[in-house]
């Protein structure tokens, strides 16, 4: 699905943006990513596929009433705190809501509208978080109404008013576009501006921002954040030729130290894991993509690469010891160009490749530490490539994915290893429906922030979801949680979160479940009175 047109739309950008930028911004544009497929029916349903009884991939029985289905498309999905899943029309303005049902399923469960994004801002490909507050912020965009302008936009949406708020950018930024965000242990949400090295932290009292991130080697352009079990955040480099010129064989990686606010090398990778052509073209023909990097139980993060020239490259990371090796190539001429990945919880990493750049049709995989294998590929895996996918852990263990076709899940084997399970020390013996109370005990934010993709957009559930389960109906119901005290991944120290028990929570002796990662603590009875 890749456009011919997207050079030559680069170029057209790029001088505009010469034009507009003010003197001593220092800001360019790559080129851009593919616009979404364009779908000729007004409708997901009229393309169901027929899912086969024995795949381990679930189609929504429901699919998102998308309000431009043709021009954009399903995507974007987070995990609120109370359980939800809010969706964009991705690239469109209309965002959903999805429900679970009375038991607790996805595959089951409901769409309502959200408020829509305010006037004059509809982005596509994105840096977004959920707060520790339970608000999300989506921040700038490679296109804006699908046109390619790398804005500088962002906005805050609150769901307990069903509301956005525009966030202005940080002072002197002429650009966001897609780069990249992550949560900081400490709850502070890091954005980076995508076309220079700038990068800000955000205050969401004051929707303002405070400057940090110096020392980096090259743009943000491309590159992913990954949180670290030290709290510091992994980058690997992009090479974007912004500021320095084209090295088609670098291997840099680097590490944020929130208490330094600078970044530092973090050594080789061994193998070359952006995308330079080099062999196949060069620069002219050079993407810089990288793919995700996932943090695993273990402490490594299995890192993965794009290549235009064959089969992308993969690295791992030992958290501990600081130190790259060199994993195994992808088969065949795939490579993750962009594309999610995902921590299941029983540690396996699943991944979304495709050939080459931009290509289809997309094949999925898994790593489990030791060996790279395939997996069975999703119900429209034949006309996506990867960067079509997002992944989204949800509560109930597996992942939600979607494609702008259409919302499905994944159903992983196995299960989890109690020692990554969450653990309460601390809960009420009795609650009442709309009261706030406080929980609190031990990995609470799990091992890892679960899901990722990169720049474009990010989809973390660090942090802790309370579920209330009634003894006699079996009906599943969460309390939105709020201001958690830490979003620190496997960090062992005593975490809590205040959770707001909903109004219609159902009476009587119940069991009480905190959840991160997809992964449920022992439960814990509790009273509704």
């Amino acid at each position: 699905m890749k456009r011919d047109g997207g050079r030559v739309l680069w170029g057209l950008a790029l001088l505009l943006s010469l034009l507009v930028l003010p003197p001593g911004a220092g800001a360019q544009v790559p080129p851009p990513k593919p616009l979404p497929p364009h779908k000729s029916v007004a409708s997901a349903a009229a393309l169901l596929p027929a899912s086969g009884a024995a795949s381990p991939w679930q189609l929504l029985n429901n699919q998102p009433p998308v309000l431009d289905y043709a021009d954009c498309g399903p995507g974007t999905p987070l995990l609120m705190t109370d359980g939800t899943v809010m969706l964009a029309d991705k690239g469109c303005q209309d965002w959903w809501r999805l429900t679970p049902d009375q038991f607790g399923s996805y595959v089951n469960g409901t769409w309502t509208q959200l408020a829509s994004l305010p006037a004059g801002y509809s982005p596509l490909y994105h840096g977004s978080a959920v707060l520790p507050d339970g608000r999300v912020i989506i921040e700038g965009g490679e296109y804006n109404f699908l046109q390619a302008v790398w804005t500088n936009m962002g906005a805050i949406y609150d769901p307990r008013q069903n509301t956005w708020t525009m966030v202005k950018p940080p002072t002197g930024w002429s650009t966001i576009g897609d780069a990249q965000g992550v949560v900081l242990s400490d709850g502070t949400y890091m954005q980076a501006n995508c076309c220079t090295t700038q990068a800000a932290l955000f205050d969401p009292a004051t929707l303002t921002w405070t400057p940090t991130g110096a020392n980096k080697f090259d743009v943000n352009d491309e590159e992913g954040w990954t949180l670290l079990p030290s709290g510091q955040v992994l980058a690997v480099d992009a090479y974007v030729p912004i500021g320095i010129t084209y090295m088609p064989n670098g291997t840099n990686s680097e590490i944020y130290d929130p208490a330094t606010g600078s970044w530092s090398s973090a050594g080789s990778t061994i193998v070359q894991l952006w995308d330079s052509a080099h062999g196949c073209g060069g620069q002219k023909h050079a993407s810089f993509e990288l793919g995700p990097g996932i943090l695993r139980p273990d402490g490594t993060v299995f890192y993965t690469g794009s290549n235009r020239c064959g089969a992308g490259h993969t690295a791992i990371y030992d958290s501990a010891g600081g130190a790259w090796t060199a994993g195994p190539d992808f088969p065949g001429t795939l490579d993750i160009a962009d594309g999610p990945a995902a921590l299941e919880p029983n540690g396996m990493v699943l991944m979304m490749a495709s050939p080459l750049i931009f290509n289809t049709p997309a094949t999925f995989l898994e790593w489990d530490g030791t060996s790279l294998t395939h997996a069975p590929a999703a119900p429209n895996a034949a006309n996506d490539s990867s960067f079509f996918g997002n992944f989204l852990v949800l509560p109930t263990g597996q992942i939600l994915f979607t494609d702008f076709f259409f919302v499905s899940v994944y159903n992983p084997t196995g299960t989890y290893n109690l020692a990554w399970a969450p653990v309460i020390k601390s809960a009420p013996a009795a609650v009442k429906p709309g009261d706030s109370y406080v929980v609190s005990g031990y990995r609470f934010n799990g091992l890892s922030q679960a899901s990722a993709y990169g720049d474009d957009f990010q989809s973390a559930t660090n942090y802790p979801l309370v579920r209330i389960t009634n003894v006699r109906t079996g009906h599943v119901f969460y309390s939105r949680t709020h201001d958690h005290s830490s979003m620190a991944v496997a960090s062992s120290g005593l975490v809590s979160t205040h959770f707001d028990v909903p109004r219609t929570q159902e009476p009587g002796a119940s069991l009480l479940e905190v959840v991160v990662n997809g992964i449920p603590s022992a439960a814990t009875a509790v009273m509704v009175e």
